[in-house]
């Protein structure tokens, strides 16, 4: 089933666009947040902080591919926007190759560092070789990442939000039912837990390849759409790495922030991991919200329509971030209650650190909400570099929280890292989008997919 979101009520199609999104996110925030629980209240908190010290490395990586995807789709949307059949089959066959030299790279160089890179953050020696094993399988299962990512993000191109969520849900069940098997059965401990999620996203990836071939003929191809031309991979590469790199620079400043945390003492990691779960749960509909305007200004981009767009912005930032003051408000008022589900009541310091961190972060929820609009509206308008500046912000900015202020203010600096972040990237971003829509009216962006080749 594809849609097109270049007709109709912006604020209806970007909202039903993200409800399939945001109950996939959270389903999808399912599979760590059952390790988690699972591993914390099993096995025990420095298992718990083991998994969670490994949070920023996987964002690291698997950022980079998420972002790589997300990139190549965006050229299919603007494509079918355009109403281009086969442009979308060869974006779709150019998005295949790409993908799959990136998961084999990714893979070797990922699965290369993984211990290094546990020592260079200073990984306390109780937690690195449960995190070292954690990270072997999730490392190892970069390809089914991928996969799913890839095929989720094609039917996203094409207006299909929906039909993604129903694989992830069933995938999500599955990962569920074998973390407790993984783990309490066959005792693999935090090994258990990674070979379930990695599972999971395969048993997705396939499910999806099967659905596009039987239900998605826009998506059906042939021999001659693998024939690329060089004009092909570099309009692809030149959308697809800018987003990578960003998602990337955005991991640095985690991973100085999780050298920070680690130097802090376990319990602080074991609160950070469990505040970030509530944290990414919390702020799973205004991702999704703003993940919705990256197909909504590509494919209105590529049918040249810019007013639509900045509708569409208007009107997304009223829902997004009026829900994110709603969330942030959840979040100050019940910190500690919800953190007690993932390490139990008896743990004192650990719910007062984690109560620590979602105050700091609630209150400023409304900023990540304008941050996700402006960054993924600019990625679907092909302004690729100005998010990557953002991410450098971003990247600066949670440094000065890591290195300076956890250092005077201890796990109160440290939380202080991520709101000072999201003000740093949302203020290019913004910059970028009003300029950009000053200059530009809808009428002369009539051939705006072409104009793609000589950005």
């Amino acid at each position: 089933m594809t849609k097109s979101m270049t007709s109709g009520n912006p604020a209806k199609l970007i909202l039903f666009f993200a409800l399939p999104l945001i109950v996939g996110n959270i389903f999808q925030q399912f599979y760590s947040m059952a390790d988690t629980i699972i591993v914390g209240r099993t096995i025990g908190v420095n298992a718990l902080a083991a998994v969670g010290c490994t949070g920023s490395l996987t964002f690291f990586i698997l950022g980079f591919t998420m972002g790589f995807t997300n990139g190549l789709s965006i050229i299919t949307a603007q494509k079918f926007g355009a109403g281009q059949e086969e442009g979308v089959k060869k974006s779709f066959a150019a998005s295949i190759l790409l993908a799959g030299g990136v998961a084999i790279l990714m893979t070797i160089i990922a699965s290369l560092l993984a211990r290094p890179a546990l020592e260079l953050l200073q990984t306390p020696s109780e937690i690195i070789d449960d995190a070292q094993s954690y990270l072997r399988i999730i490392f190892g299962g970069i390809s089914a990442g991928i996969l799913f990512n890839l095929m989720s993000n094609m039917m996203r191109a094409l207006g299909d939000s929906r039909t993604p969520l129903y694989f992830l849900i069933f995938a999500c069940c599955i990962n569920i039912v074998l973390d407790f098997v993984l783990i309490l059965v066959f005792h693999m401990g935090v090994a258990g837990a990674g070979a379930a999620t990695i599972f999971s996203q395969l048993l997705s990836g396939i499910c999806c390849c099967i659905y596009i071939q039987k239900k998605l003929p826009a998506l059906w191809l042939r021999p001659e759409h693998f024939r690329l031309t060089r004009e092909d991979v570099v309009l692809h590469l030149r959308t697809a790495f800018p987003m990578a790199f960003q998602m990337s620079i955005i991991a640095i400043g985690s991973l100085i922030l999780q050298m920070a945390l680690n130097s802090l003492g376990a319990v602080s990691v074991a609160a950070y991991t469990a505040a970030q779960k509530i944290d990414s749960i919390a702020t799973m509909p205004i991702n999704s919200m703003g993940a919705a305007m990256a197909t909504y200004s590509a494919q209105n981009y590529g049918a040249g329509k810019i007013d639509r767009v900045r509708k569409g912005v208007f009107q997304c930032i009223l829902m997004s971030v009026s829900f994110s003051i709603v969330m942030g408000a959840v979040n100050v008022l019940f910190g500690s209650n919800l953190a007690a589900i993932f390490v139990g009541k008896s743990e004192i310091q650990v719910l007062e650190y984690a109560r620590t961190f979602l105050s700091i972060s609630g209150t400023l929820y409304w900023v990540l909400a304008l941050l996700f609009i402006y960054r993924f509206t600019l990625q679907g308008l092909g302004l690729n570099m100005v998010p990557v500046v953002a991410g450098a912000m971003e990247l600066i900015m949670r440094a000065i929280g890591a290195l300076v202020l956890a250092k005077h203010f201890g796990f109160t600096g440290a939380c202080m890292s991520n709101p000072l972040a999201w003000i740093g990237a949302c203020i290019p971003l913004s910059i970028a989008y009003y300029s950009y829509m000053r200059k530009k009216t809808g009428p002369r962006l009539h051939t705006a997919v072409p104009h793609l080749l000589h950005r």
